[in-house]
Protein backbone atom coordinates (compact mmCIF):
# COMPACT_ATOMS: atom_id res chain seq x y z
CA UNK A 1 0.00 0.00 0.00
CA UNK A 2 1.10 3.70 -0.62
CA UNK A 3 2.13 5.56 2.65
CA UNK A 4 0.53 8.79 3.46
CA UNK A 5 0.94 11.84 2.05
CA UNK A 6 3.50 12.74 5.15
CA UNK A 7 5.53 9.52 4.54
CA UNK A 8 6.83 9.74 0.65
CA UNK A 9 9.89 8.28 0.12
CA UNK A 10 11.91 8.34 -3.02
CA UNK A 11 12.38 4.09 -3.32
CA UNK A 12 8.66 3.74 -3.66
CA UNK A 13 7.17 7.23 -4.48
CA UNK A 14 10.26 8.95 -6.62
CA UNK A 15 10.31 6.10 -8.34
CA UNK A 16 6.12 6.01 -9.41
CA UNK A 17 6.52 9.73 -10.25
CA UNK A 18 9.36 9.05 -12.24
CA UNK A 19 7.76 6.51 -13.96
CA UNK A 20 4.28 8.17 -14.27
CA UNK A 21 6.46 11.70 -15.83
CA UNK A 22 8.25 9.73 -17.98
CA UNK A 23 5.14 7.97 -19.52
CA UNK A 24 3.44 11.07 -19.79
CA UNK A 25 6.09 13.15 -21.59
CA UNK A 26 6.25 10.09 -24.15
CA UNK A 27 2.39 9.97 -24.84
CA UNK A 28 2.01 13.88 -25.22
CA UNK A 29 4.98 14.89 -27.57
CA UNK A 30 3.34 12.43 -30.10
CA UNK A 31 0.18 12.97 -29.18
CA UNK A 32 0.29 16.35 -30.37
CA UNK A 33 0.96 15.63 -33.91
CA UNK A 34 -2.29 12.78 -33.18
CA UNK A 35 -4.12 15.70 -32.39
CA UNK A 36 -3.71 18.05 -35.58
CA UNK A 37 -4.01 14.59 -37.52
CA UNK A 38 -7.27 14.14 -35.76
CA UNK A 39 -6.33 10.71 -34.97
CA UNK A 40 -6.51 10.81 -31.31
CA UNK A 41 -7.63 7.36 -30.41
CA UNK A 42 -5.14 5.54 -32.16
CA UNK A 43 -3.49 5.00 -28.59
CA UNK A 44 -6.58 3.51 -27.61
CA UNK A 45 -7.41 1.50 -30.42
CA UNK A 46 -3.47 0.37 -29.92
CA UNK A 47 -3.65 -0.72 -26.43
CA UNK A 48 -7.06 -3.00 -26.64
CA UNK A 49 -5.79 -4.71 -30.28
CA UNK A 50 -2.33 -5.48 -28.84
CA UNK A 51 -4.78 -8.63 -27.33
CA UNK A 52 -3.75 -10.96 -29.38
CA UNK A 53 -0.17 -10.16 -29.72
CA UNK A 54 -0.10 -11.24 -26.15
CA UNK A 55 -1.84 -14.49 -26.76
CA UNK A 56 0.00 -15.26 -29.85
CA UNK A 57 3.72 -14.54 -28.16
CA UNK A 58 2.45 -17.02 -25.56
CA UNK A 59 1.64 -19.74 -27.47
CA UNK A 60 5.04 -19.70 -29.62
CA UNK A 61 7.11 -18.96 -26.67
CA UNK A 62 4.96 -20.97 -24.04
CA UNK A 63 6.20 -18.34 -21.60
CA UNK A 64 4.88 -15.46 -20.14
CA UNK A 65 8.12 -13.53 -19.74
CA UNK A 66 8.22 -10.38 -20.72
CA UNK A 67 9.75 -9.87 -23.50
CA UNK A 68 8.11 -12.28 -26.09
CA UNK A 69 5.20 -10.71 -24.65
CA UNK A 70 6.48 -7.32 -25.30
CA UNK A 71 7.52 -8.49 -29.29
CA UNK A 72 4.21 -9.95 -30.02
CA UNK A 73 2.28 -6.63 -28.32
CA UNK A 74 4.54 -4.09 -30.20
CA UNK A 75 4.20 -6.33 -33.78
CA UNK A 76 0.29 -6.55 -33.36
CA UNK A 77 0.71 -2.35 -32.62
CA UNK A 78 2.54 -1.83 -35.33
CA UNK A 79 -0.04 -3.81 -37.87
CA UNK A 80 -3.04 -1.89 -36.21
CA UNK A 81 -1.94 1.58 -37.38
CA UNK A 82 -1.13 0.12 -40.83
CA UNK A 83 -4.27 -1.67 -40.89
CA UNK A 84 -5.65 1.70 -39.94
CA UNK A 85 -4.02 3.96 -42.52
CA UNK A 86 -4.86 0.96 -45.47
CA UNK A 87 -8.28 0.89 -44.65
CA UNK A 88 -8.60 4.33 -44.69
CA UNK A 89 -6.91 4.87 -48.30
CA UNK A 90 -8.44 1.66 -49.43
CA UNK A 91 -12.24 2.60 -47.96
CA UNK A 92 -12.12 5.84 -48.75
CA UNK A 93 -13.28 6.29 -45.01
CA UNK A 94 -12.39 8.39 -42.13
CA UNK A 95 -9.82 7.83 -39.37
CA UNK A 96 -12.49 6.58 -36.51
CA UNK A 97 -14.34 4.34 -38.68
CA UNK A 98 -10.86 2.41 -39.58
CA UNK A 99 -9.84 2.23 -36.40
CA UNK A 100 -13.31 0.92 -34.75
CA UNK A 101 -13.19 -2.26 -37.57
CA UNK A 102 -9.57 -2.53 -36.82
CA UNK A 103 -9.25 -2.11 -33.17
CA UNK A 104 -12.75 -4.35 -32.70
CA UNK A 105 -11.61 -7.14 -35.18
CA UNK A 106 -8.29 -7.27 -33.38
CA UNK A 107 -9.66 -7.41 -30.02
CA UNK A 108 -12.36 -9.96 -30.36
CA UNK A 109 -9.78 -12.35 -32.05
CA UNK A 110 -7.82 -12.19 -29.17
CA UNK A 111 -10.00 -12.25 -26.43
CA UNK A 112 -11.07 -16.42 -28.58
CA UNK A 113 -7.39 -17.16 -28.51
CA UNK A 114 -7.30 -16.14 -24.56
CA UNK A 115 -9.83 -18.28 -23.96
CA UNK A 116 -8.27 -20.90 -25.88
CA UNK A 117 -5.12 -20.84 -23.62
CA UNK A 118 -6.82 -20.03 -20.05
CA UNK A 119 -7.14 -23.91 -19.93
CA UNK A 120 -3.49 -24.45 -19.77
CA UNK A 121 -2.43 -20.94 -18.11
CA UNK A 122 -3.12 -18.05 -15.90
CA UNK A 123 -2.88 -15.55 -18.51
CA UNK A 124 -4.67 -12.24 -17.77
CA UNK A 125 -4.70 -9.73 -19.86
CA UNK A 126 -5.86 -7.46 -17.54
CA UNK A 127 -2.79 -6.99 -15.76
CA UNK A 128 -1.33 -6.02 -19.42
CA UNK A 129 -4.54 -3.88 -20.32
CA UNK A 130 -4.50 -1.68 -17.34
CA UNK A 131 -1.16 -2.22 -15.40
CA UNK A 132 -0.48 -1.31 -11.63
CA UNK A 133 2.55 1.87 -11.58
CA UNK A 134 2.08 1.68 -8.02
CA UNK A 135 4.39 -2.27 -8.22
CA UNK A 136 6.75 -0.11 -10.61
CA UNK A 137 9.82 0.06 -7.48
CA UNK A 138 8.98 -3.82 -7.43
CA UNK A 139 10.23 -4.83 -10.49
CA UNK A 140 14.28 -4.02 -10.76
CA UNK A 141 17.08 -3.96 -13.29
CA UNK A 142 20.60 -3.66 -12.26
CA UNK A 143 22.39 -0.80 -14.10
CA UNK A 144 25.66 0.91 -13.86
CA UNK A 145 23.47 3.73 -12.18
CA UNK A 146 22.16 0.78 -9.82
CA UNK A 147 18.69 -0.99 -8.98
CA UNK A 148 16.34 0.87 -11.27
CA UNK A 149 12.85 -0.01 -12.15
CA UNK A 150 12.43 -1.90 -15.31
CA UNK A 151 9.52 0.39 -16.23
CA UNK A 152 11.72 3.29 -15.62
CA UNK A 153 14.18 1.97 -18.13
CA UNK A 154 12.09 1.08 -20.68
CA UNK A 155 9.88 4.34 -20.18
CA UNK A 156 13.53 7.06 -20.49
CA UNK A 157 14.39 4.63 -23.88
CA UNK A 158 11.04 5.29 -25.56
CA UNK A 159 10.89 9.02 -24.34
CA UNK A 160 14.45 9.48 -25.51
CA UNK A 161 13.12 7.86 -28.80
CA UNK A 162 10.36 9.89 -29.43
CA UNK A 163 12.20 13.01 -28.45
CA UNK A 164 14.96 12.29 -30.57
CA UNK A 165 12.53 11.51 -33.79
CA UNK A 166 10.60 14.84 -32.97
CA UNK A 167 13.97 16.80 -32.74
CA UNK A 168 15.53 15.55 -36.07
CA UNK A 169 11.58 15.50 -37.96
CA UNK A 170 10.70 18.37 -36.63
CA UNK A 171 9.91 20.36 -39.78
CA UNK A 172 9.09 17.21 -41.94
CA UNK A 173 6.01 16.79 -38.74
CA UNK A 174 4.91 20.34 -38.86
CA UNK A 175 4.59 20.54 -42.89
CA UNK A 176 2.73 17.12 -43.12
CA UNK A 177 0.50 17.57 -40.37
CA UNK A 178 -0.79 20.46 -41.72
CA UNK A 179 -0.35 19.79 -45.53
CA UNK A 180 0.53 16.73 -46.76
CA UNK A 181 0.75 17.51 -50.38
CA UNK A 182 3.27 20.58 -49.63
CA UNK A 183 5.51 18.21 -47.82
CA UNK A 184 5.81 16.01 -51.12
CA UNK A 185 6.44 18.94 -53.50
CA UNK A 186 9.20 20.00 -50.90
CA UNK A 187 11.10 16.50 -51.54
CA UNK A 188 10.15 14.50 -48.48
CA UNK A 189 7.39 11.48 -48.04
CA UNK A 190 4.57 12.66 -45.81
CA UNK A 191 3.54 8.87 -46.03
CA UNK A 192 6.60 7.81 -45.08
CA UNK A 193 6.53 10.10 -41.92
CA UNK A 194 3.20 9.24 -41.03
CA UNK A 195 4.12 5.33 -40.92
CA UNK A 196 7.22 6.02 -38.42
CA UNK A 197 5.10 8.12 -36.89
CA UNK A 198 2.04 5.10 -36.52
CA UNK A 199 5.22 2.87 -35.71
CA UNK A 200 6.71 5.20 -32.74
CA UNK A 201 2.86 5.51 -31.33
CA UNK A 202 1.96 1.74 -31.26
CA UNK A 203 5.56 1.04 -29.58
CA UNK A 204 5.00 3.95 -26.93
CA UNK A 205 1.56 2.50 -26.30
CA UNK A 206 2.67 -0.60 -26.00
CA UNK A 207 5.60 -0.30 -23.50
CA UNK A 208 3.73 2.37 -21.42
CA UNK A 209 0.46 0.60 -20.57
CA UNK A 210 2.46 -2.41 -19.43
CA UNK A 211 3.55 -0.73 -16.33
CA UNK A 212 1.07 2.22 -16.29
CA UNK A 213 -2.26 1.15 -17.34
CA UNK A 214 -4.53 1.79 -20.60
CA UNK A 215 -6.48 4.71 -18.96
CA UNK A 216 -3.06 6.83 -18.21
CA UNK A 217 -1.64 5.85 -21.96
CA UNK A 218 -4.73 6.96 -23.52
CA UNK A 219 -5.33 9.83 -21.75
CA UNK A 220 -2.02 11.27 -21.96
CA UNK A 221 -1.88 10.58 -25.73
CA UNK A 222 -5.24 12.89 -25.79
CA UNK A 223 -5.24 15.27 -23.21
CA UNK A 224 -2.38 17.40 -22.63
CA UNK A 225 -1.92 18.00 -26.38
CA UNK A 226 -5.45 18.75 -26.11
CA UNK A 227 -5.50 21.00 -23.60
CA UNK A 228 -2.05 23.10 -24.96
CA UNK A 229 -4.03 23.16 -28.27
CA UNK A 230 -6.74 25.21 -26.25
CA UNK A 231 -3.94 27.68 -25.60
CA UNK A 232 -1.85 28.14 -28.10
CA UNK A 233 -2.10 28.30 -32.05
CA UNK A 234 2.05 28.31 -32.16
CA UNK A 235 3.24 24.24 -32.57
CA UNK A 236 6.29 24.62 -30.68
CA UNK A 237 4.78 26.30 -27.44
CA UNK A 238 1.93 23.83 -28.04
CA UNK A 239 4.92 20.92 -27.42
CA UNK A 240 6.26 22.90 -25.03
CA UNK A 241 2.47 23.38 -22.87
CA UNK A 242 1.37 19.74 -23.34
CA UNK A 243 4.59 18.57 -21.94
CA UNK A 244 4.79 20.83 -19.01
CA UNK A 245 1.06 19.70 -18.45
CA UNK A 246 2.19 16.35 -18.74
CA UNK A 247 4.67 16.13 -16.12
CA UNK A 248 1.84 18.44 -13.46
CA UNK A 249 -0.57 15.73 -14.21
CA UNK A 250 1.60 12.94 -13.22
CA UNK A 251 3.13 14.44 -10.29
CA UNK A 252 -0.31 16.00 -8.62
CA UNK A 253 -1.94 13.02 -9.83
CA UNK A 254 0.32 10.94 -7.85
CA UNK A 255 0.09 13.20 -4.66
CA UNK A 256 -4.27 13.75 -5.20
CA UNK A 257 -4.14 9.81 -5.09
CA UNK A 258 -2.99 9.73 -1.61
CA UNK A 259 -4.05 13.17 0.16
CA UNK A 260 -7.45 12.78 -1.39
CA UNK A 261 -8.45 9.68 -0.11
CA UNK A 262 -7.09 10.37 2.90
CA UNK A 263 -9.96 12.91 3.39
CA UNK A 264 -12.31 10.47 3.29
CA UNK A 265 -11.13 8.11 5.75
CA UNK A 266 -9.15 6.13 2.60
CA UNK A 267 -5.21 5.21 2.53
CA UNK A 268 -5.05 5.87 -1.39
CA UNK A 269 -6.51 5.25 -4.69
CA UNK A 270 -5.05 4.16 -8.26
CA UNK A 271 -2.19 6.31 -9.04
CA UNK A 272 -2.45 5.93 -13.09
CA UNK A 273 -6.12 6.97 -12.68
CA UNK A 274 -6.05 10.05 -10.28
CA UNK A 275 -3.05 11.19 -12.94
CA UNK A 276 -5.25 11.15 -16.05
CA UNK A 277 -8.16 12.73 -13.95
CA UNK A 278 -5.42 15.72 -12.88
CA UNK A 279 -5.05 15.86 -16.42
CA UNK A 280 -8.47 16.00 -17.33
CA UNK A 281 -8.73 18.91 -14.46
CA UNK A 282 -6.24 20.62 -16.30
CA UNK A 283 -8.08 20.34 -20.10
CA UNK A 284 -11.08 21.74 -18.30
CA UNK A 285 -9.23 24.69 -16.73
CA UNK A 286 -7.94 25.47 -20.07
CA UNK A 287 -11.12 25.34 -22.17
CA UNK A 288 -12.57 27.10 -19.22
CA UNK A 289 -9.98 30.37 -18.99
CA UNK A 290 -7.60 29.95 -22.04
CA UNK A 291 -6.54 33.59 -23.35
CA UNK A 292 -7.81 32.56 -26.70
CA UNK A 293 -10.19 29.69 -26.97
CA UNK A 294 -11.35 29.46 -23.51
CA UNK A 295 -15.28 29.29 -22.78
CA UNK A 296 -15.69 31.98 -19.84
CA UNK A 297 -12.73 34.43 -21.63
CA UNK A 298 -14.86 34.03 -24.91
CA UNK A 299 -17.80 34.70 -22.92
CA UNK A 300 -16.34 37.76 -21.38
CA UNK A 301 -15.08 38.67 -24.77
CA UNK A 302 -18.14 38.98 -26.43
CA UNK A 303 -19.96 41.00 -23.38
CA UNK A 304 -17.45 43.60 -23.50
CA UNK A 305 -17.66 43.84 -27.13
CA UNK A 306 -21.50 44.30 -27.10
CA UNK A 307 -21.05 46.78 -24.34
CA UNK A 308 -18.61 48.97 -26.43
CA UNK A 309 -20.80 48.54 -29.39
CA UNK A 310 -23.60 49.73 -27.61
CA UNK A 311 -21.54 52.81 -26.18
CA UNK A 312 -20.85 53.79 -29.85
CA UNK A 313 -24.61 52.99 -30.41
CA UNK A 314 -25.61 55.76 -27.68
CA UNK A 315 -22.77 58.53 -29.17
CA UNK A 316 -23.79 58.36 -32.53
CA UNK A 317 -27.59 58.27 -31.69
CA UNK A 318 -27.37 61.86 -29.75
CA UNK A 319 -25.54 62.69 -32.81
CA UNK A 320 -27.51 62.03 -35.00
CA UNK A 321 -30.41 63.61 -32.65
CA UNK A 322 -28.21 67.27 -33.07
CA UNK A 323 -27.89 66.90 -36.48
CA UNK A 324 -31.85 66.56 -36.76
CA UNK A 325 -33.28 69.03 -34.27
CA UNK A 326 -32.00 71.74 -31.66
CA UNK A 327 -32.16 69.49 -28.86
CA UNK A 328 -29.20 66.93 -28.64
CA UNK A 329 -29.88 65.17 -25.50
CA UNK A 330 -32.28 62.27 -25.30
CA UNK A 331 -34.08 60.11 -21.99
CA UNK A 332 -32.50 56.31 -20.89
CA UNK A 333 -36.66 55.37 -22.41
CA UNK A 334 -35.99 56.71 -25.64
CA UNK A 335 -32.87 55.75 -25.96
CA UNK A 336 -33.60 52.35 -25.16
CA UNK A 337 -36.61 52.00 -27.28
CA UNK A 338 -34.37 53.34 -30.49
CA UNK A 339 -31.73 51.05 -29.82
CA UNK A 340 -33.36 48.15 -28.98
CA UNK A 341 -31.83 47.62 -25.72
CA UNK A 342 -32.75 47.06 -21.95
CA UNK A 343 -32.16 48.79 -19.22
CA UNK A 344 -29.42 47.15 -17.85
CA UNK A 345 -26.84 47.22 -20.66
CA UNK A 346 -28.07 50.91 -21.30
CA UNK A 347 -27.40 51.84 -17.73
CA UNK A 348 -24.07 50.03 -18.15
CA UNK A 349 -22.93 51.56 -21.51
CA UNK A 350 -24.07 55.04 -19.83
CA UNK A 351 -22.88 55.06 -16.99
CA UNK A 352 -19.45 53.55 -18.64
CA UNK A 353 -19.57 56.70 -21.21
CA UNK A 354 -20.13 59.35 -18.05
CA UNK A 355 -16.95 57.72 -16.79
CA UNK A 356 -14.51 58.59 -19.51
CA UNK A 357 -16.49 62.16 -19.82
CA UNK A 358 -17.97 61.45 -23.23
CA UNK A 359 -21.76 61.86 -22.03
CA UNK A 360 -22.86 64.01 -19.29
CA UNK A 361 -26.58 63.25 -17.48
CA UNK A 362 -28.83 66.42 -16.63
CA UNK A 363 -31.82 64.92 -14.75
CA UNK A 364 -32.96 61.94 -17.04
CA UNK A 365 -31.53 63.04 -19.96
CA UNK A 366 -27.76 62.38 -21.62
CA UNK A 367 -25.86 64.42 -23.55
CA UNK A 368 -22.83 64.54 -25.75
CA UNK A 369 -19.78 66.42 -24.22
CA UNK A 370 -16.86 67.42 -26.53
CA UNK A 371 -15.26 64.05 -26.22
CA UNK A 372 -18.19 62.30 -26.87
CA UNK A 373 -18.88 64.10 -29.79
CA UNK A 374 -15.43 63.34 -31.21
CA UNK A 375 -16.28 59.68 -30.92
CA UNK A 376 -19.67 59.85 -32.23
CA UNK A 377 -18.61 62.53 -35.51
CA UNK A 378 -15.68 59.60 -36.27
CA UNK A 379 -18.41 56.77 -35.69
CA UNK A 380 -21.16 58.77 -37.93
CA UNK A 381 -17.85 59.23 -40.56
CA UNK A 382 -17.28 55.71 -40.76
CA UNK A 383 -20.76 54.95 -41.50
CA UNK A 384 -21.18 57.05 -44.41
CA UNK A 385 -18.18 56.58 -46.28
CA UNK A 386 -19.08 52.85 -45.82
CA UNK A 387 -22.24 53.58 -47.25
CA UNK A 388 -20.78 55.67 -50.38
CA UNK A 389 -18.53 52.97 -50.76
CA UNK A 390 -20.60 50.06 -50.94
CA UNK A 391 -23.10 52.13 -53.23
CA UNK A 392 -20.27 53.16 -55.54
CA UNK A 393 -17.63 50.33 -55.19
CA UNK A 394 -19.74 47.55 -54.47
CA UNK A 395 -22.73 48.40 -56.83
CA UNK A 396 -25.20 47.71 -53.85
CA UNK A 397 -29.17 49.31 -53.24
CA UNK A 398 -28.93 52.36 -50.98
CA UNK A 399 -31.87 50.35 -48.89
CA UNK A 400 -29.36 47.56 -48.63
CA UNK A 401 -26.72 49.49 -47.25
CA UNK A 402 -27.32 50.88 -43.47
CA UNK A 403 -26.99 47.35 -41.77
CA UNK A 404 -23.61 46.49 -43.38
CA UNK A 405 -22.31 49.98 -42.66
CA UNK A 406 -23.35 49.94 -39.19
CA UNK A 407 -21.86 46.69 -38.64
CA UNK A 408 -18.69 47.75 -39.94
CA UNK A 409 -18.63 51.19 -38.66
CA UNK A 410 -17.51 49.51 -35.21
CA UNK A 411 -14.44 48.19 -36.47
CA UNK A 412 -13.15 50.83 -38.88
CA UNK A 413 -10.25 52.82 -37.40
CA UNK A 414 -8.67 56.55 -38.51
CA UNK A 415 -6.07 54.30 -41.48
CA UNK A 416 -9.46 52.24 -43.14
CA UNK A 417 -11.22 55.94 -43.29
CA UNK A 418 -8.75 57.60 -44.90
CA UNK A 419 -8.76 54.86 -47.31
CA UNK A 420 -12.46 54.70 -48.00
CA UNK A 421 -12.52 58.80 -48.42
CA UNK A 422 -9.60 58.07 -51.14
CA UNK A 423 -11.62 54.98 -52.88
CA UNK A 424 -14.14 57.14 -53.09
CA UNK A 425 -12.88 60.64 -54.15
CA UNK A 426 -13.56 62.61 -50.80
CA UNK A 427 -17.22 62.67 -50.82
CA UNK A 428 -19.18 65.06 -48.84
CA UNK A 429 -22.16 63.44 -48.79
CA UNK A 430 -23.43 59.85 -48.44
CA UNK A 431 -25.98 58.66 -50.77
CA UNK A 432 -29.38 59.09 -49.05
CA UNK A 433 -27.89 62.91 -49.07
CA UNK A 434 -26.57 63.00 -45.17
CA UNK A 435 -23.64 65.33 -44.69
CA UNK A 436 -20.19 63.19 -44.12
CA UNK A 437 -18.43 64.94 -40.90
CA UNK A 438 -15.05 66.19 -41.17
CA UNK A 439 -12.34 63.85 -39.64
CA UNK A 440 -11.98 64.86 -35.60
CA UNK A 441 -7.90 63.91 -34.98
CA UNK A 442 -5.63 63.77 -31.62
CA UNK A 443 -3.65 66.33 -30.22
CA UNK A 444 -0.05 66.26 -30.39
CA UNK A 445 2.39 65.76 -32.74
CA UNK A 446 0.71 62.97 -34.74
CA UNK A 447 -2.48 64.77 -34.33
CA UNK A 448 -0.83 67.57 -36.02
CA UNK A 449 0.38 65.82 -38.85
CA UNK A 450 -3.13 64.22 -39.17
CA UNK A 451 -4.61 67.29 -38.97
CA UNK A 452 -2.04 68.63 -41.70
CA UNK A 453 -3.20 65.98 -43.73
CA UNK A 454 -7.30 65.75 -43.57
CA UNK A 455 -6.54 69.86 -44.23
CA UNK A 456 -4.58 69.07 -47.33
CA UNK A 457 -7.77 66.38 -48.35
CA UNK A 458 -10.02 69.24 -47.60
CA UNK A 459 -8.03 71.80 -49.79
CA UNK A 460 -7.84 68.78 -52.10
CA UNK A 461 -11.81 68.27 -52.34
CA UNK A 462 -12.68 72.02 -52.48
CA UNK A 463 -10.51 72.14 -55.79
CA UNK A 464 -11.92 69.29 -57.03
CA UNK A 465 -15.58 70.52 -57.05
CA UNK A 466 -14.86 73.42 -58.36
CA UNK A 467 -13.46 71.91 -61.43
CA UNK A 468 -16.61 69.65 -61.73
CA UNK A 469 -18.60 73.07 -61.65
CA UNK A 470 -16.60 74.65 -64.36
CA UNK A 471 -17.26 71.29 -66.29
Amino acid sequence: MIEPLNTLTWELDGWIIVAGVLCAVACALLGNFLVLRRMSLLGDAVTHAVLPGLAVAFFISDSRSSVPMFLGAVIVGVLTALFTEWIRRAGSVDEGASMGVVFTSLFALGLILVVQAADHVDLDPGCVLYGAIELTPLDRLDTVFGAIPRAVVVLAVVMLVNLAFLLLFYKELKVSSFDPGLSTTMGFSSTLIHYVLMVLVAVTAVASFESVGNILVVAMFVVPPAAAFLLTDRLGRMIAISTLLAIVSAVSGHLCAIAVPAGFGYRSTSTAGMMAVSAGVLLAAAALFGPRHGILVRLVRRRLLALRILCDDVCAYLFRLGERQTVDAAGAGELAANLLTGKLPLHLATTFLRIKGQVSRDGDSFRLTESGRSRAQQLVRSHRLWEQYLVERAGLDQERIHDKAERLEHFTDLELRSRLDDETDRPTLDPHGAEIPDEQVETGERGEELAETESQKRDDRAADDRMRSNE
